[in-house]
């Protein structure tokens, strides 16, 4: 399944419709650069846009239609030698429309997507190109007969976790935007997407507008032996032009910042708990018992960091970031001594910018797709023990 499958759909609907012959949207420039694995083309807009893309054969071609936009660059400098693409051709059809097709010495796969205005750059349409014959060859390493038999395959289990809820509505923007709102639509779509990839499973701590305290959130990953668990926020910050996506993890000390520390203290509120009742150690002796409190939470504090970079890497390119590493502090509803543990920020809610993207369908889309993407790279290094995910890595490795 590809990043932006989701994301290319949604695009593809009848979201708005532009005037016949008005060119609200211009097609600037276009940018060509490789990497070990694939061929990125970006096109730069002047606005945002609908496209649609396809595929041809017989010669191999790829088609992007884009709706009411003009053409005001030309793609003359682009250097295709070896690129897989022996010429880019354009013209206008339709009523105002423009189209763009790709001539290809071979099939290749494709994985598209915009991006919004961010860090000094505009509107961009993304296309990433790799050959189509890389995913025959991963599939066929796969042996069909070892399926049923080699290994139990559990999936993977990810609790979602919508932050507040019910009576509590989180932060409220200046226009009325509720964080409990936006947060519950994301945290759905993050839900659709793992149940849609093979070898995961997941548990929503609510699907609705009701309220559950922090210490039931938490109890609810244990009870479903969660392999992760992913808090989802958008919260307020102290100074209203605070902006951009990050990610937190548990502290043991102190927090690393400022925000962190202003965090953990408005989610926590008097809802605490102690993680001591989280881990069987009634039995114990109460040195030993610490002890393995500590080896555990010390664990589980470095995986949740490793979680949270990846998840990070993954939203870098759909919004901009408050944060470009993990922050930590000591929030209430990351205390689980055993199991990986993370708070997402969005974005601000109490910021304009951000709070006017995250009430949109397609920013909620593009959120929970990164979230999905950092989530799901994480678990390929990291396979929980005799899950599907690391059946498959061992084939891949050859320890049949």
């Amino acid at each position: 399944m590809h990043r932006r499958q989701l994301l290319n759909l949604l695009l593809a609907s009848p979201l708005f419709t532009l005037p016949f012959a008005a060119h609200a949207t211009q097609i600037r420039n276009a940018r060509l650069w490789r990497s070990d694995d694939k061929l990125r083309l970006v096109f730069d807009l002047s606005g945002p846009v609908q496209y649609k893309t396809f595929t041809l054969s017989a010669p191999e071609r790829l088609i992007i239609d884009l709706n009411g936009a003009g053409l005001s660059g030309d793609f003359s400098q682009l250097a295709l030698k070896n690129s897989g693409i022996t010429s880019i051709r354009s013209g206008h059809f339709g009523k105002g429309d423009t189209r763009i097709v790709l001539d290809l010495a071979a099939p290749m796969q494709l994985n598209s997507f915009l991006l919004p205005p961010q860090d000094g750059q505009g509107h961009r349409l993304v296309l990433d190109l790799t050959s189509a014959t890389q995913a025959p060859r991963q599939i066929a390493a796969e042996p069909a007969p070892l399926v049923d038999k080699a290994h139990p395959k559990r999936d993977i289990i990810v609790v979602v976790d919508p932050g507040h809820g019910g009576k509590d509505p989180g932060a409220v923007g200046s226009k009325g935007q509720r964080e409990k709102d936006v947060v519950l639509s994301i945290a759905q779509l993050l839900a659709k997407r793992l149940k849609r990839e093979k070898g995961f499973d997941v548990k929503l701590v609510r699907n609705d507008d009701f309220f559950v305290p922090l210490r039931k959130r938490v109890e609810i990953a244990h009870k479903h032996n969660a392999d992760m668990f992913i808090s989802v926020h958008a919260d307020a910050a102290p100074r209203i032009t605070a902006s951009g996506a990050s990610v937190y993890a548990l502290s043991e000390g102190g927090a690393t910042s400022a925000t962190a520390r202003f965090m953990a203290q408005r989610e926590n509120g008097a809802d605490l708990l102690g993680a001591t009742s989280l881990l069987n150690l009634k039995d114990k002796d109460p040195m030993l018992a610490g002890v393995i409190l500590d080896m555990s939470m010390n664990a589980t504090i470095a995986s949740s960091l490793q979680l949270g970079s990846s998840i990070l890497g993954s939203l870098e390119g759909i919004t901009s970031l408050h944060q470009k590493r993990v922050e930590q502090a000591g929030f209430a509803v990351l205390k689980s001594p055993d199991v990986p543990s993370i708070l997402v920020e969005t974005g601000f809610i109490s910021n304009a910018r951000d709070s006017a993207r995250l009430v949109t369908a397609r920013h909620q889309q593009a959120v929970a797709d990164g979230l999905f993407e950092g989530l799901k790279k994480y678990f390929q290094k990291n396979p929980p023990m005799n899950s599907y995910m690391a059946w498959v890595q061992e084939q891949k490795n050859g320890q049949v």
